[in-house]
Parts: structure tokens; sequence; C-alpha cells
């Protein structure tokens, strides 16, 4: 029997097989000999060891249009990263490190800001600039007052979506909204450091009925919040490379590989100068840069 999981557990995986047929299902050891973890999203084949309880075991993973590491999901269409524009005040670091992921995975990401309602022009504006210039969808919305959620729902229509973001920026009221069976809970914000209590503990795939009138299926899966990542496969001389909006100005560098930190006649700098590039994108890909080279210092040459 065919399914795709929906939820993972302590080692017990939630495989829908259509309609309201869930089954409760642990991964075979032939799994942990490959090195390889069934995760949300998933399409796996099932073999059923009690039907009257539910029970079974995953026998095969079947082959992934893709898989990400953070957050652990497969076979995605897109990704919805959900930031705050104040309250708290967005980690541009975070989002810029979570933009290289899914980079690497070559897969479309949609950057959703909430609390539009209380942010200003100005604060809408110094992101916008930053991102959608460079390339990115950037959607502001107030989960609150509903803005900008019937244009969420269009660019979610149809596809397998992941939707990741820290604590305290709204994730779970969101996906209340998009999807009302999901029941989920609400942390509170802390008033004190303006975060929120991270309420989701594991990643789950919702159906989202109401977006699916005319046959298209689509799915959310929802993911714990996060506070940090780890970019791997990266090295400094090739973080550039996740930098799309570098590439025009390249060419102007004085030496072949400059990494656009130290070098003379640098044509990226040049562009930052005259404010052709984001100076926030750029903070951050020194930050990175220089993370990156103190981590992995052997991987440091010329390209």
């Amino acid at each position: 029997m065919r399914g795709r999981i929906v939820k993972g557990i302590a080692g017990f995986y939630y495989v829908e097989t259509g309609g309201i047929h869930v089954y409760e299902c642990k991964a075979k050891g032939i799994f942990r000999k490959d090195k390889i973890k069934p995760v949300v999203g998933d399409y796996v084949e099932i073999e059923i060891i009690d039907e009257e309880k539910g029970q079974g075991n995953i026998v095969k993973i079947l082959p992934r249009t893709n898989c990400l590491y953070r957050p652990p999901v497969a076979n995605v269409d897109q990704a919805v990263i959900l930031f705050a524009i104040v309250k708290p005040d967005p980690n541009y670091n975070l989002l810029d490190r979570f933009l290289i992921m899914m980079r690497q995975q070559n897969l479309p990401v949609i950057i959703c800001f909430n609390k539009q309602d209380i942010a200003t022009r100005e604060e809408e504006k110094e992101l916008y600039d930053a991102y959608e210039k460079c390339g990115y969808h950037v959607l502001f919305v107030s989960v609150k007052e509903e803005r900008g959620l019937d244009e969420l729902r269009k660019l979610l229509k149809g596809k397998t979506s992941t939707l990741a973001g820290p604590s305290g920026v709204g994730k779970s009221s969101l996906l209340n909204k998009l999807v009302p069976d999901a029941d989920m809970q609400i942390g509170e914000l802390s008033k004190k450091i303006d975060r929120g209590r991270n309420t989701t503990r594991h990643s789950e795939l919702f159906y989202v009925s109401d977006l699916s009138g005319d046959g298209d299926e689509t799915f959310i899966i929802d993911t714990p919040g996060f506070t940090s990542l780890e970019l791997r496969d990266v090295t400094c001389d090739r973080l550039c490379d996740y930098y799309p909006e570098f590439e025009p100005f390249e060419p102007s560098c004085r030496f072949g590989g400059c990494s656009h930190i130290a070098e003379p006649d640098c044509g990226v700098k040049e562009a930052l100068a005259e404010e052709n590039l984001s100076k926030v994108r750029y903070d951050n890909y020194k930050m990175i840069y220089q993370d990156l080279k103190r981590m992995r210092p052997d991987y440091t040459k010329k390209r």
C-alpha cells in the first residue's frame, strides 16, 4: 500500500493512504543501514501489521524530487519563509542563510513578512529594497487583520509548500487562517524579549481543501521554528554564487575570483557605494563569509 508521511514523532511516522486512513508506522531497519531517514512529505510503501489498530511498517521510500535538511521535509514545490516586519525585528542573517539553503535545492521561495498592521511604510520599503530587487518574491501580510492572505493563497494553490520561520512571527496564526482545521496551539508573545514560544514541535503536512476547487491539490508542511541555521556544502569562495544580485557587477572586478571583501577595484563594492546593491544583503554576505572562513579555513582558496 502506498501513502504519504504527514507527521513524524519520536520514531513513529503517520502515513496517509487516502481519505481519512492514517497508519502509525515504524521504519524498517534497512533504512538505518542505508543511512536514510523518512521525513514528512515522503511518498512511501507500507505493509499493514494491524488493520484494526491502524499500525504498519514503512518498507520503501519512493524516489524524492528533493529533500531538505532544515527543515527536514521532502517533495516540496516551494518554500514560504515567514518573518515579522517588527516585534521581533527580522534577523537578516538568519533569513539569508535560509535563502542560501533553498537556492542549493533550486527551490523557489516566497518571503512573507507579517505584522503589516503595526509596521511603517519605511520599514516595509527597507525589506522590499533588500529582497524583491534581488529576485525574490516578497509579500507583506497582516495575519491579525487578514491582509495579503488572498494573494498568498493564490501562490500556494496546487503546490506543496513548506512553511518555515523563527518563533514569534505568527506562523501558527497564519496556518490557522490557511487551514482552520489545523487547530494549532498559538504561543503567547514574550513582551520581555519580543519572541514567541515555539509551539510547533514537529513537522506536519496539512491538506488545504478550500484552495483546490478545480482539482489541484494544495498542501502546507508546517515546521518547528528555528533560531539558527548551519550551512552545509557552502564555502566562502563560492558564497557569492548565492547572491545573484552581485553577478552583473562582477565583470568590473579587477581580480578573477574576487571575494568582494578586501580587494581593490571591486565592482560589487563600487555598486554598493553607488547604492545599486542592498547594504543589508552585503553586510550579511560579509558576516556569513567570515563565519565560513573561520569554520572551514581549508576552503578559502580562490576559485
